[in-house]
């Protein structure tokens, strides 16, 4: 096995049924994502995109197919195994962002170490360190809606990176922002991936991201448009 392959999918397929009625949102989709990659997964609106993210990262079950993770196959754990895999090795960085309104931006940043027991001065460390790296210092006390759309998705990506996960996934992060801040997007996930060995995987519709990206996988209707481009 290439040392280097974090994520691998195998003829991958997702299908809905509502009674006799069959949707196929994704189709026999084979991909490989090495580790310290950055790949954009682009397509239109139901293409698939989302589908995929959430199949890798274990949220979902494939109607056929394989997802690999660092070599093992996740697509037919347990739930047990699966949440476990969720918490610590895949990060997820969700369209709307998913923060917590009560909580302030460190305690958002600290959920998932929490929810680990990790002790309080290695939190203390982490969520300090994460918050200087998406640059939120300073801003620690306030609550999500106190920041703007650029700042939460900050606050997302930190806490997605706050257990240390081999593999950060991100759906449509560009959907709530300007073009300044999508461009930034990029330069801060690249930053990312030099400084902690990351591996992301971006689902887009925009062509900004793709085109600032090594890697690209195109969708469309579910299936693979061209093939997978790497230019690195």
């Amino acid at each position: 096995m290439d040392e280097k392959l974090l994520l691998r999918t195998d003829e991958l397929s997702k299908a809905y049924w509502n009674g006799p009625e069959k949707t196929v949102a994704l189709d026999n989709v084979s991909l490989q994502v090495r580790k310290g990659e950055l790949l954009a997964v682009y397509g239109p609106s139901g293409s698939g995109k989302t589908t995929l993210l959430f199949l890798l990262g274990g949220f979902d079950k494939p109607t056929a197919g394989k997802v690999l993770l660092d070599g093992i196959e996740i697509s037919n754990m347990d739930e047990h195994r699966l949440s476990r895999i969720r918490r610590t090795t895949v990060g997820f960085v969700f369209q709307n962002y998913n923060l917590v309104e009560e909580l302030t931006v460190l305690e958002n940043v600290k959920l998932t170490m929490m929810f680990e027991g990790k002790p309080e001065e290695e939190m203390k460390e982490r969520t300090s360190e994460l918050l200087d790296k998406v640059g939120l210092v300073g801003r620690e006390r306030h609550r999500p809606s106190q920041l703007s759309a650029g700042e939460q998705q900050r606050v997302a990506i930190a806490r997605a990176l706050a257990n240390r996960p081999r593999l950060v996934l991100m759906d449509e992060p560009t959907g709530n922002l300007d073009q300044d801040n999508s461009r930034a997007l990029v330069q801060l996930v690249t930053s990312i991936i030099r400084g902690e060995g990351v591996t992301f995987v971006i689902a887009t519709h925009n062509l900004e991201i793709v085109q600032g990206t090594p890697s690209r996988l195109f969708l469309n209707a579910g299936r693979v448009a061209t093939d997978f481009i790497s230019q690195s």
